[in-house]
């Protein structure tokens, strides 16, 4: 078998090298696939949208008596991997643990974890069908289920390889030149450099929000993107959720999105820590400012 050759793309590269994580993958790759789930032929390959993190793609397999299967195939990034090498094997590991439980998350079929065969670290899983929906038709149901989905997550059993949950540390100074209320992110630096809170650690998907999460019919058919899940606080799911929300609606959405969790999972405190400690990494640009994100934290900031 033939060795695909390592493709170093990463965050600072040309858009034109980005579009090379969208191209087809090496034929390498894709035989090795295909000798690994015990196909016969590549049908059809699709570029899926994602980050520069790593190169994803749905890839339907043939067999010789006419089955079709549609997979998923992740092929990380090698320099984004030197910051983060446990990743990998993190996803493997975690979408093992989900296959015993009632979550619906894709299921680990193959996976080359040093990239000895596939030339970077490689894991394959099932496809689930939905589409990512942040326009849902009716806004009230659509909160209540992303709410009740956590608590069957968060009731994975863990075990003793997941990591622990540490927040994202600040990017660029903080504040940020732009904001309004910099009093408010002082705060959120000092809560960050501090303790967490005394709280119950349960599994968590540690990227929680509607851009991770399919739809089909109004329900929830899928959650994907598992390779930071680890072992914290479950308030620290429902404040990376609650942010995005804020971000792509407003607080009022990301408060009533809170208050249905607290309803489904019966926690009545939730310590505005979650929201301010997950934003100082989410600042962007010095120069360019964000209003919601500023207005977020003002509003955390403000309970404490």
């Amino acid at each position: 078998m033939s060795f695909a050759q390592p493709t170093p793309h990463g965050y600072e590269l040309e858009p034109e090298l980005h579009r090379t994580l969208r191209g087809r993958p090496p034929a390498a790759v894709l035989n090795w696939l295909l000798d690994q789930l015990g196909a016969t032929k590549i049908v059809e390959v699709e570029a899926l949208p994602g980050g520069t993190s790593s190169a994803v793609h749905k890839v339907l397999l043939g067999s010789r008596n006419g089955t079709m299967l549609p997979v998923i195939l992740r092929r990380y990034v090698l320099d984004w991997l030197a910051e983060e090498p446990w990743t990998p094997g993190n996803e493997a590991h975690v979408l093992g643990l989900l296959a015993d439980s009632p979550v619906a998350a894709p299921r680990l079929l193959a996976a080359d974890l040093d990239g000895a065969v596939s030339g970077a670290p490689t894991v394959v899983m099932s496809w689930l069908p939905g589409r990512v929906d942040w326009r849902p038709r009716d806004l009230e149901s659509w909160l209540r289920r992303l709410a009740e989905a956590l608590p069957t997550i968060h009731a994975v059993p863990v075990d003793g390889r997941l990591r622990g949950f540490a927040p994202y540390p600040p990017e660029r100074p903080l504040p940020p030149s732009w904001s309004r209320h910099p009093d408010a992110w002082r705060r959120a630096v000092e809560l960050f450099e501090g303790p967490q809170p005394d709280v119950p650690q349960v599994f968590l998907h540690r990227d929680y929000h509607p851009g991770n999460v399919l739809w089909s019919q109004d329900h929830v058919s899928g959650i994907v993107d598992w390779p930071s899940a680890c072992v914290g606080a479950a308030e620290a799911d429902v404040g990376h959720c609650r942010a995005n929300l804020a971000r792509q609606f407003d607080l009022d959405v990301a408060d009533r999105f809170l208050g249905l969790w607290q309803t489904v999972s019966g926690t009545a405190d939730y310590h505005p820590y979650w929201d301010l400690t997950d934003v100082i990494s989410w600042t962007g640009s010095d120069v360019e400012p964000d209003p919601a994100l500023d207005a977020f934290v003002a509003a955390a900031a403000g309970r404490l």
